[in-house]
């Protein structure tokens, strides 16, 4: 790695919780939020559905997962700057996708009893820091290594007795209250 790929260490954390929060955005189908990673004129590639620019791969993305659960993570991620505003980023994910519609299928591939899939690959992402000093995704490529059909009869998970996922618990103190 040369010097001048360095990134500071405040940035790659930005960045990191930049990630974190679309993944968050996802799972939770909080559109709204989702939009707001993104820098005006974001362009996507390997994703299931058209995405254009920030806006259309919101409306993708809402309706793809629309009647799914997912849960999506996230590691290791590899982040070189490329100028003063600019990054490029390599993470590892993997995603957990079910849906309940037994004909559905996923990229034109229908396997036969298919209730979801279990995903490997990388995402390729660029970031620009913006006019607002925050930085935003620009550019995001979802590369799949391996996807694992999962087969056979879907079972309902039981409504399990513990909390929902608190949206708001890592915002701002005095724009939050417990339990809210």
């Amino acid at each position: 790695m040369t010097q001048d790929s360095l990134l500071d260490f405040a940035d790659h954390q930005l960045i990191s919780r930049l990630k974190a929060d679309y993944f968050f955005a996802i799972d939770t189908k909080d559109w709204n939020r989702l939009r707001g990673l993104f820098a005006d004129g974001a362009r996507f590639e390997g994703f299931p559905f058209a995405s254009g620019g920030p806006e259309a791969f919101v409306a993708g993305v809402s309706t793809w997962l629309a009647r799914m659960r997912s849960v999506h993570h996230g590691m290791m991620p590899d982040l070189r700057a490329v100028g003063a505003d600019l990054v490029r980023g390599r993470w590892t994910m993997t995603d957990y996708l079910t849906w309940t519609d037994r004909d559905f299928d996923y990229k034109g591939f229908a396997v036969p009893g298919m209730y979801g899939i279990r995903g490997y690959g990388y995402y390729d992402e660029e970031y620009v820091r913006c006019q607002d000093a925050r930085w935003r995704i620009s550019f995001m490529r979802l590369t799949r290594l391996w996807i694992d059909p999962l087969r056979g009869d879907y079972l309902q998970p039981p409504a399990y007795d513990v909390p929902s996922v608190e949206t708001r618990w890592l915002d701002p103190v005095g724009e939050r209250t417990l339990g809210s």
